[in-house]
């Protein structure tokens, strides 16, 4: 199979710890370029990562031989890029959020299509094990007919606080952007709201959402966001950005929760459970973290060489989840004016 050739957009640290060492790793690719503004992470990603072309200018590097590109650049600039990338001819996998408002989602889908070219979101959720598993499950029935879904990912954000270098203690960027950007619910609560059409596969036809504010952000950093499916199942996530987040020893909660007529499927990160029960007992299932960078590249790499999206998350997919969780979280903010 020849190797696609694959520049990614944005060095930052989700690119350093998942993107570039998945795509530097997947057959079928090849990790041809990199870019980013800032010449100190640009630096770290080309020594890390062996990348033969580095580049601090956009025009360079969409013009240096690329069948693909990948966009791990902050959310604010997904629209420049992608467009940019449809003007170049070139498939898109775009982190999430795709986009900051659902008119720039909608335009990043309008120029791609109007490239030819595939733009997929970059929803690693899907590829865990765990969640495929979930989704076979469902699918053959081991619980019967479902009827309700509770996603819950509750924790710090990495904390309000940092130490600068001079020892003082100042606002934790990465937070804050992500606070600044939407919140909980635009940043992450999109992976659960993909979660629950894809394993559904059922659209969202109502839906109605509640806040707390912890922080003074105009957006809420504890939502709770209610779903109702064509199918009348219900979907409930839950995201917080302060669960801990002045606290000097932080925890986290993250579990998926499917119940249905037959049975329940449970799983929870922090106890490391993955289980099914039913009436035929209790049957524990192997336990696996949430993300998996590695499955998202493979899928990659296997709808650039067929055409095909597979198990891929499309920017339809994106657009969706990031037009429920805005609308969720502008309606909790004019709820609370």
């Amino acid at each position: 199979m020849k190797r696609a050739r694959v520049g990614l957009m944005g060095c930052g640290t989700v690119a350093m710890y998942g993107h570039l060492p998945a795509l530097a790793a997947a057959e079928g690719l090849e990790l041809a370029a990199v870019f980013d503004p800032d010449s100190t992470r640009l630096k770290a990603a080309e020594d890390e990562f062996a990348v033969p072309h580095a580049f601090i200018d956009a025009e360079p590097f969409f013009t240096s031989g690329l069948d693909a590109v990948v966009i791990t650049s902050p959310a604010g600039a997904h629209l420049q890029n992608v467009c940019n990338a449809a003007r170049h001819g070139k498939h898109v996998l775009c982190e999430k959020p795709l986009a900051l408002t659902e008119v720039d989602a909608e335009r990043m889908i309008e120029e791609m299509a109007h490239a030819e070219r595939m733009l997929f979101t970059s929803f690693v959720y899907r590829f865990s094990p765990v969640a495929l598993e979930i989704k076979r499950l469902i699918n053959e029935g081991a619980i019967g007919r479902v009827a309700s879904l509770r996603l819950v990912y509750n924790w710090d954000c990495h904390g309000k606080f940092e130490m600068d270098g001079s020892g003082h203690r100042v606002i934790q960027k990465r937070r804050e952007d992500r606070m600044l950007e939407g919140g909980p619910m635009v940043d992450c609560g999109v992976h659960q709201i993909d979660l629950a059409r894809w394993w559904l596969g059922s659209e969202v036809v109502r839906q109605h959402a509640h806040a707390a504010w912890a922080d003074e952000y105009r957006a809420p950093d504890h939502v709770w966001l209610h779903l109702d499916h064509a199918d009348g199942v219900h979907t409930m996530v839950e995201m917080s950005y302060s669960y801990g987040h002045t606290a000097a020893q932080p925890i986290g909660h993250f579990c998926y929760e499917i119940i249905g007529a037959d049975g329940v499927i449970r799983y929870d990160r922090e106890r490391q459970l993955f289980e099914v029960r039913n009436a035929a007992g209790t049957r524990s299932l192997p336990w696996n973290h949430e993300k998996n960078f590695a499955g998202t590249y493979a899928a990659f790499a296997r709808a650039l060489e067929t055409g095909e999206p597979g198990d891929l998350a499309t920017g339809a997919d994106g657009l969706i989840a990031t037009r429920i969780a805005r609308t969720a979280t502008e309606q909790v903010i004019a709820d609370r004016r």
